[in-house]
């Protein structure tokens, strides 16, 4: 098993919605079994800029990432299919052990 992470911002959109919601539906529709986006409190990027949850911040600084675990292909496939929309989006993938108890 795979986790597929990427890493956004609030602000990011693409086909007229927030980007971390596109790549829940377009995995959705692969039939992946489940994907979770989380909000982060505080964080900075390759720009150096620190961005906290504050009453100030601006809306949409903040990083939000979207995780998937799933098998290697449809990894794969997902990259391709955020490859083939000309997407700007940070992403790792890790091997990983994955079960129920």
């Amino acid at each position: 098993m795979n986790l597929l992470s990427f890493y956004t911002s609030e602000k990011q959109h693409h086909a007229d919605m927030p980007l971390y919601e596109w790549l829940l539906e377009e995995a959705k529709s692969m039939g992946i079994h489940g994907g979770s986006a989380f909000r982060a409190i505080a964080g900075f990027g390759r720009h150096g800029h620190m961005h906290e949850d504050t009453f100030f911040e601006l809306a949409g600084e903040l990083a939000v990432k979207v995780e998937f675990i799933l098998e290697e292909t449809q990894a794969e496939q997902l990259l391709e299919r955020v490859h083939s929309k000309n997407l700007d989006i940070f992403y790792v993938t890790q091997r990983v052990q994955s079960g129920v108890c």
